[in-house]
């Protein structure tokens, strides 16, 4: 990694919050360590993940995304593995892009590990962002904490979650450890795991553990497969119906509203918002790197 100077931000949706690193050309080597220490609330500057922002033209895993979104969302989480997708963290990358002159209002494509990725930038408001659809496996775990135990259907959003159903977002527990669930060999690579209780018709509330960052204040991608999971529990499938079916999610940072199309996309509408500017230490980044 250069020790030369880089220019950072911070952001968050629905206070899932982001360290952006502004990098068009891909000039800017980020290994795991560093992207760690860059998100350490304590000897960083402190995040649930990091957005690297890259043209895709200029990035080997976005290249061939290239003639359909000019920005790849090169995510990482806190601990410095990579991720196919973070909802939250399209909505944070779309205001900056826009925020620095690079888009305009309107409909952009966003390159991501998990595919294009549509966004509606309305004029001073929310962000709507095309999610994609969901994927149901047959197979589901056993989620179990403190001696209780859930059933979890699995829904995979571009990157894979266990939604249980639950009386009490207490009996979810602490979630900065990953909750035990068998059988592990259902997500090899690890998962978000999302504790769901009714608020209302079509209105619930969550906490989530996510996959390589503990509790967040808020999970784009399991707000959505938390929607997706309510509806199938509710026998409601707008693919079957052919009538959208809307589902507020009230996150610890906020809320969301996911709405289901008949065709299966996904939409998630919130806000995001940049918090501060300025640039990393070299003097720093020497004692991350050396």
């Amino acid at each position: 990694m250069s020790t030369s100077q880089i220019a950072f931000l911070k952001g968050h949706g629905t206070e899932n919050d982001f360290v952006i690193v502004p990098d068009p050309d891909n000039a800017v080597d980020l290994p795991a360590s560093v992207v760690a220490r860059l998100c350490d609330r304590r000897a960083g500057i402190g995040g649930d993940g990091l957005l690297h922002v890259v043209r895709s033209a200029a990035h080997p895993e976005a290249r061939a995304m290239a003639g359909e979104a000019e920005w790849f969302m090169d995510y990482r989480n806190a601990d410095g593995s990579v991720a196919e997708m973070c909802g939250n963290g399209v909505r944070v990358f779309a205001h900056y892009l826009q925020r620095a002159g690079l888009v305009e209002e309107g409909d952009l494509a966003v390159a991501t590990r998990g595919g294009v990725k549509m966004v509606h930038l309305a004029k001073g408001g929310d962000i709507t962002v095309s999610m994609g659809r969901a994927l149901l496996p047959g197979a589901g775990v056993t989620v179990t904490v403190d001696g209780r135990s859930w059933d979890a259907r699995n829904v995979n959003m571009g990157n894979p979650h266990a939604v249980a159903f639950v009386d009490d977002l207490a009996h979810a527990g602490e979630l900065r450890s990953v909750p035990p669930f068998t059988p592990a060999a259902v997500y090899p690579d690890g998962v978000n795991i999302e504790f769901v209780v009714d608020r209302g018709p079509r209105h619930v509330a969550m906490r989530v553990h996510e996959r390589g960052s503990g509790e967040t204040r808020s999970c784009g991608t399991g707000a959505c497969a938390v929607a997706v999971a309510a509806a199938r529990r509710d026998g409601v499938d707008p693919t079957q119906t052919g009538t959208p079916v809307t589902y507020t999610v009230d996150l610890p940072g906020g809320t969301l509203v996911i709405t289901e199309q008949p065709d299966g996309e996904i939409e998630m509408t919130g806000a995001a918002v940049i918090v501060a500017e300025g640039m990393i230490d070299p003097a720093w980044l020497e004692t991350v790197t050396g």
